[in-house]
């Protein structure tokens, strides 16, 4: 296994889903595209990984952590996740069209 496949599979790793809800669409108007990304990621690497699998130029990382809740459904208990999210701000001209997928 060479070094750039190791080097994608780990970029594949950190970068979860991209979040596609109206508010996020609204983000893609100035710029930014939203992602979920894994607990343990650090901007560095998100940024690394975001200008790796897309091409493109990233000017800032910003991230949130939301803690998972306990939630009630029908009844059945249950607890949601932690959920890390990346809003990643790119360079003037570049675009990612994340409805096509990698």
């Amino acid at each position: 296994m060479s070094s750039k496949t190791f080097a994608d599979a780990r970029h594949y790793d950190l970068i979860v889903a991209p979040v596609i809800t109206e508010k996020a669409t609204l983000a893609s108007e100035h710029n930014k595209v939203i992602f979920k990304v894994a607990i343990d990621a650090t901007k560095p690497q998100i940024k690394a990984a975001i200008e790796r699998l897309f091409d493109v130029k990233v000017e800032a990382v910003n991230t949130t952590l939301r803690k998972g809740k306990r939630k009630t459904f029908k009844g059945t208990r249950g607890v949601q996740s932690d959920v890390k999210k990346a809003v990643v701000t790119l360079a003037e001209g570049h675009t990612i069209d994340i409805t096509t997928g990698l």
